[in-house]
């Protein structure tokens, strides 16, 4: 069975035949209205959130098909301390599908582990949003006619950026992707992003500290908030904020054709002048979610029982875990009773399975 908790996941093939799914529901709206008329989608959302779950509320209407679910965990048996585990177990009875938001990393990894029903991850911590990823190349491929080849910016917090992580993830399947990353030094890409994805795989990377300086040359501009709450000194951010907010005049160092993008919510890092750009694409893009989940949906709806749409080979699982401990405060292993798991990542770093944290030789 397959399920979507990472980008990688999905093979390079089973991606773009989501986005070509996508896309023929796009052109063809009535082909698809009663497709999934009897199925039934779960949406388990421990943490608020707006686009994401009325995205796939949407999604799942428009295939004919029925929701169910929560929209915060003090609205379900979480609050008298049901495990992730047993609320999907218990959900899967219910449902054909199961989106999940967590605000814990590794949360719906470890209800894939026990469902019985695919598991879309729809957001844990600042782990993974891989179907923000699907709806971003999506966009892009709308936008400019392709993903191979293009030359894109992520400005903002590359840090804690969830979006930011699988979207990099994603792009490091296609051909003659360049990466420019843009942030302040507090809110830099993770090394393990880095050495994992981009050097392992070979996609040029470069770090800089202005928008102005590479706008002239990027296809996509992938903007993020930057966080005041990241920092600790106030006159820091006060120093750094204004080089990360796109405006008319930026605008005006930019390719004809370049596309804005942006996971929303915004609040300031892109000035409402900006809108009626033809080049800012962020509102289609939330159109495009809807549609790229209708086609998610339904594809793993049709691979269910396929064999030839299973998980991927967990190749770098290390066996012994008797020796390690993660410490992330924010991973689900930390807070609920699981088997602890760990992999080598390609730079030969010991990391957590279900957070991607470096992980600690356990004292003895």
């Amino acid at each position: 069975m397959k399920h979507l908790i990472d980008p990688t996941d999905l093979t390079k093939q089973e991606t773009d035949q989501i986005i070509a799914l996508a896309g023929d529901m796009i052109a063809n709206k009535a082909k698809y209205c009663d497709s999934q008329r009897y199925g039934k989608l779960a949406t388990l959302f421990y943490e608020p959130s707006t686009r994401t779950r009325l995205s796939f509320t949407s999604a799942m209407m428009e295939l004919g098909g029925n929701v169910l679910g929560f929209s915060s965990a003090t609205n379900s048996s979480v609050s008298k301390g049901e495990t992730v585990q047993d609320t999907v177990r218990v959900v899967s009875a219910f449902a054909d599908v199961i989106a999940m938001r967590h605000h814990l990393e590794g949360a719906p990894l470890a209800a894939s582990m026990v469902s019985p029903v695919p598991i879309i991850n729809a957001g844990d911590g600042s782990h993974s949003h891989p179907t923000q990823t699907l709806t971003d190349l999506l966009t892009i491929f709308r936008e400019l006619g392709q993903i191979d080849g293009i030359t894109i910016g992520f400005c903002g917090d590359l840090k804690f950026g969830r979006t930011v992580h699988s979207l990099i993830k994603a792009l490091s399947r296609y051909e003659g992707i360049k990466i420019v990353l843009i942030a302040p030094e507090e809110l830099r890409l993770p090394d393990y992003i880095k050495q994992d994805v981009c050097c392992s795989e070979s996609i040029p990377f470069r770090e800089v500290s202005t928008m102005e300086e590479v706008l002239g040359e990027l296809d996509v501009l992938y903007m993020t908030r930057v966080q005041k709450e990241r920092f600790l000194d106030e006159d820091e951010f006060d120093r750094v904020k204004d080089s990360f907010v796109l405006d008319k005049e930026k605008m005006k160092l930019a390719k004809p054709k370049m596309a804005v993008l942006h996971p929303l919510p915004r609040v300031n890092e892109i000035l409402p002048e900006v809108d009626s750009d033809h080049r800012a694409a962020y509102f289609r893009q939330v159109e495009n979610g809807k549609f790229v989940r209708m086609a998610l949906i339904t594809k793993l709806l049709e691979w269910k029982d396929d064999p030839a749409h299973s998980m991927p080979v967990d190749k770098d699982r290390i066996e012994n875990t008797g020796d390690y401990v993660c410490h992330n405060r924010k991973c689900i292993c930390n807070h609920e009773s699981l088997p602890p798991m760990f992999k080598r990542s390609p730079d030969g770093v010991i990391r957590c399975r279900y957070c991607d944290a470096k992980v600690e030789v356990k004292k003895r």
